[in-house]
């Protein structure tokens, strides 16, 4: 047992590292070659911000505009996400230099911001917005340097920690007062790829990097030709923005180009290490051995204690009328009695196998790189089309176990199964569209992508489940061991400790155990706009969820036929999705702790979207563990001996 506690961490290690996603492109995606002088489009993403959840389209302030303003066609996934890329007026060229020039000025005179401008500008920066641009599909970061202090040999030194943010600010907030970011000093590198001797040389954009800067408009010296001169060392001041009044300012940019070793297929490791995870792997790796042998410890304990229940009921003497006093034997005519509402078990049972057949592919495929981030909104956009397509799957499932209930409503039940879940989450998220609409964010869903969903939820997933549940509505009912007795049983007084919602604390707390560290993660690539890249440790993190949850499943479910209690069925689907109640919990110290969230809206949106995280959530593992749950139930019945 000791050496198999010190070989599995390293195994889990080298399993994890194996699994990471790096910077995997997919088939078919190749890289642009540059050469001396050629255009470097620079386009703008989106405005976002932590503390409103809100993003927005970079024209919604007034920056200097093109002549022609063109968006990109965006994928459903980038439309969900709020993502509007749009060309900007920053002339880049490649391995060209650029000092300073000002944008959007004419004969060298500044820009003049009104009031309302002044006023929404102002309010972006004290609600700490970040402004995202993209170079060749590379976002723009910002490069932080931290000083960690160590002691060798009893002196201090300081060592540089470079860490880089996604976007750059658009300004600060100093003792009452308002600064913008008007002038960006980008710095690109490029990696020369190697050519023959008479061909020209061919450069590849491998980081995009921006040194954000307030600079005064007196500080500012400019011609007519555009260009600009800026100050040195700390001879200037910020500029204000007084949202009280007009503000005049120069939109400036300068470009510096750097040759780098990294290759074009390395080049998102710089924005894959924003956050410093390395030092929670070895948390994550105890999380999963832990549960691996608490799993298996209540495994080795209830089938060391089946088997004896087994022996003991097998017997053929006279110790058998004793026994059967007691024990889980004496609900057999009982325990395959069809719940209440079969048709919305059954139905929520197919949303489940529905949800488990996405998440499993996606993960996977994502584990595999095809889903890097990269491809802006491919994860999105794929988890969508996989749900709608993974209809039939849970069709099927929901109308073999509708049968097997003794339901004879088929088409009731497939329309049931196509539209409960579904309707619940279109419900709330057609609400909580209807508030971002109010505030004009880019995070609203266009009404065309609306109809579009609408006619995917109709066109494909409701035909898919209606055939899914067709067939399995016809097949076999599945076979269970015993009869069922026409006079229900008496359920005898069960103890405090046999309480729905005491279960659900014991269930779910194993579960919750090994994915909650991955749930950090999870949550600040989601509200804190960071690049998620795991895929490796969520795929092992989601088998030891599956696992951990068919364990607690047929632990409880156990317990309760122990206890005489024979109405297993929604019990044991509510207490399997018990880890759901934790992760509400852990979403409410979230907001409390990690996020600043102040106003309503934004506050709305964030449990909003949280309850449809942790609704999906125990659809999931409600389904997961129901299932395990049934298996064990048809196994130890047909084991035993019942006349």
């Amino acid at each position: 047992m000791a050496a198999a506690m010190v070989w599995w961490p390293r195994f889990l290690l080298l399993l994890c590292l194996t699994c990471k996603t790096s910077t995997f492109y997919v088939p078919g995606v190749a890289p642009i070659n540059f050469h001396q002088n050629d255009p470097v489009e620079i386009k703008a993403v989106k405005l976002t911000s932590s503390r409103t959840q809100l993003p927005y389209e970079y024209y919604s302030l007034p920056f200097c505009q093109p002549s022609k303003i063109t968006y990109k066609a965006e994928n459903l996934g980038e439309v969900l996400r709020g993502d509007r890329i749009v060309n900007t007026f920053f002339q880049v060229l490649m391995n060209s230099e650029k000092k300073c020039e000002v944008l959007c000025s004419q004969s060298s005179k500044p820009v003049t911001l009104t009031v309302e401008q002044s006023r929404l500008v102002a309010e972006r920066i004290t609600e700490d917005y970040y402004v995202h641009l993209i170079a060749d599909n590379l976002p723009v970061a910002t490069r932080l340097e931290l000083y960690s202090n160590n002691r060798d040999n009893d002196d201090k030194k300081k060592e540089k920690d470079v860490q880089f943010e996604h976007g750059y600010r658009l300004g600060f907030t100093d003792v009452n007062k308002i600064y913008l970011h008007n002038h960006l000093s980008f710095i690109l590198y490029y990696h020369r790829e190697d050519m023959e001797e008479d061909q020209e040389h061919t450069y590849r954009v491998v980081r995009f990097e921006v040194i954000p800067q307030s600079i005064r408009l007196e500080d500012l010296k400019t011609d007519e030709k555009n260009s600009c001169i800026l100050p040195e060392g700390t001879n200037s001041s910020p500029q204000e923005i007084d949202p009280t009044k007009e503000n005049q300012l120069y939109f400036t940019y300068s470009v510096h180009w750097e040759e780098s070793d990294i290759k074009w297929a390395s080049r998102w490791d710089t924005y894959l290490t924003m956050s410093d995870v390395q030092i929670h792997w070895f948390s994550i790796i105890n999380s999963v051995v832990v549960v691996f042998f608490l799993s298996g410890i209540l495994s080795m304990i209830i089938i060391r204690t089946l088997r004896k229940d087994i022996a003991n009921y097998n017997k053929e003497d006279d110790i058998e009328d004793t026994l059967e006093e007691s024990g889980w034997k004496l609900v057999h005519g009982d325990v395959f009695r069809p719940p209440q509402h079969p048709m919305i078990l059954s139905s929520l049972l197919g949303s489940g196998i529905q949800l488990f057949c996405m998440i499993l592919i996606v993960i996977f495929v994502a584990m595999l790189g095809m889903l890097s981030p990269s491809s802006r909104g491919a994860l999105m956009t794929t988890a969508c089309f996989l749900f709608m397509f993974m209809g039939v799957f849970g069709g099927f499932s929901a109308g073999r176990l509708y049968r097997t209930l003794k339901g004879h409503r088929w088409k009731k039940g497939a329309f049931c199964t196509a539209t409960l879940y579904p309707g619940v989450v279109f419900g709330i998220c057609f609400v909580l569209n209807c508030f971002i609409w109010g505030k004009h964010s880019s995070g609203a869903v266009p009404f065309p992508t609306m109809v579009a969903l609408l006619c995917m939820w109709f066109g494909i997933s409701l035909p898919l489940v209606y055939l899914g549940y067709y067939f399995g509505f016809r097949k076999q009912p599945y076979d269970n061991p015993v009869r069922t007795n026409q006079i229900p049983r008496q359920i005898p007084e069960q103890r405090w400790y046999m309480n729905r919602f005491v279960g659900i604390l014991m269930a779910g707390i194993l579960p919750f155990g090994a994915m909650f560290i991955e749930l950090f993660f999870i949550f600040s690539a989601i509200w804190e706009n960071q690049f998620y890249y795991l895929f490796g440790f969520l795929f092992l993190v989601f088998i030891i969820l599956v696992v951990s949850c068919s364990q607690i499943s047929i632990v409880m479910v156990y317990f309760q036929l122990c206890a005489e209690d024979y109405r297993w069925w929604w019990r044991n689907f509510l207490v399997s999705g018990g880890s759901a109640f934790y992760v509400l919990v852990y979403a409410i110290f979230y907001f409390v702790n990690k996020l600043d969230i102040v106003e309503f809206i934004p506050s709305l949106l964030y449990f909003g979207y949280t309850a449809l995280m942790v609704l999906s959530f125990w659809l999931l593992t409600g389904t997961i563990g129901f299932y395990a749950a049934y298996m064990f139930v048809r196994k130890i019945y047909a084991a035993v001996k019942i006349d």
